[in-house]
């Protein structure tokens, strides 16, 4: 039975929590009305994933033999929802709660709620019209903001991350590559102790660039170094850049996508290199490769595939500052 305090921090949220439900409902008629099929995957896998710095819950599974064996709960539903593409070729989506241990702020719960979904046959930038598509059905097209109107009926800006850096840090991102020297030097920093190029360029990203998009309307920023392709292709017409965008709006990320790598020995290689980087740092975050998703990953059609934060999106829906705020119970 629920506290006093328990009940009215309920009854002070519940507005919102009923616009979260509107949204929920949104969301789901969006997808129907396009021809998803709304998948569940399991919560406890034996790979939660291969992100070297997310850190995961585990538990264990006990057989009715009394065999026990490690499980995690997921940071995301991605292999599972790849395997299931790669089984049907249909257009997948879900509403995952998923799980990433120690993080906690106005924007980060260690459990959240994950909208994802994947499209066989659409390109990055069908992915981006889709999204903004979205985004339109399940919200008005101006939403009011401290910082001024948020619009969302004006096209979206897209910005390639190489543009974004020669605009807000003023320099050339790929003519320097990955030299973290060169690139402080270029940006009039200081490289930290131990600073690595990836911690430099996060740190740039953070501090000039997220601060500068998606004010007045959101924007998609695209074409990431090949660094941080993660499981995203190539770009064809240019290597040094993977194809991934990630959509900012009133200074909040709200969304991560790929279009998808479909070849299991790059996909493989990539994974040694941020295993083997994983477990340096953090020797107890280790489990086996999903060699399931592996071997299954070859028969996945061309296809993009997109995470967005929904907690996010129902907080910049009603205006919440704090993601409790938009939590049944916290």
């Amino acid at each position: 039975m629920a506290t006093s305090v328990d009940q009215a921090r309920i009854h002070e949220r519940l507005p919102l929590l009923m616009r979260r439900a509107a949204l929920t409902r949104g969301v789901r008629a969006f997808f129907d009305g396009r021809g998803y099929v709304e998948v569940e995957t399991p919560y406890a896998v034996p790979t939660p994933g291969e992100e070297v710095h997310l850190q995961c819950f585990r538990t264990e599974l006990q057989r009715p033999d009394g065999r026990r064996e490690s499980r995690f709960l997921h940071t995301s539903p991605e292999f599972a929802m790849k395997r299931i593409v790669a089984a049907t070729g249909l257009p997948t989506f879900q509403l995952a709660r998923v799980w990433r241990n120690g993080e906690a702020s106005a924007l980060h719960a260690p459990e959240f709620t994950m909208l994802e979904w994947y499209r066989p046959h659409a390109d990055l930038a069908s992915l981006m019209d889709e999204t903004e598509a979205l985004l339109r059905h399940v919200l008005p097209p101006v939403l009011d903001r401290t910082a001024g109107p948020l619009a969302f009926d004006r096209p979206f800006e897209r910005l390639t991350m190489a543009e974004a850096f020669t605009r807000f840090v003023g320099v050339d991102l790929l003519a320097i590559g990955e030299d973290a020297h060169a690139l402080a030097n270029a940006a009039r920093t200081v490289l930290r102790e131990n600073e690595t190029w990836e911690d430099l360029f996060f740190r740039l990203l953070l501090e000039r660039v997220e601060p500068q998009i998606g004010r007045d309307r959101p924007c998609f920023l695209t074409h990431w170094p090949t660094a941080q392709a993660a499981l995203a292709r190539r770009d064809p017409a240019d290597p040094r850049v993977a194809l991934r965008f990630e959509l900012y709006a009133d200074g909040i990320e709200l969304a991560n996508a790929f279009e998808e790598l479909t070849e299991p020995r790059e996909q493989r290689a990539r994974f040694e290199v941020d295993r083997a980087r994983r477990i340096s740092l953090y020797p107890e975050q280790n489990w086996p490769l999903d060699e399931a998703f592996l071997e299954e990953l070859a028969a996945m059609p061309p296809c993009s595939g997109i995470a967005l934060g929904f907690d996010r999106l129902v907080m910049l829906a009603v205006g919440a500052s704090r993601i409790n705020d938009i939590l049944w119970l916290t």
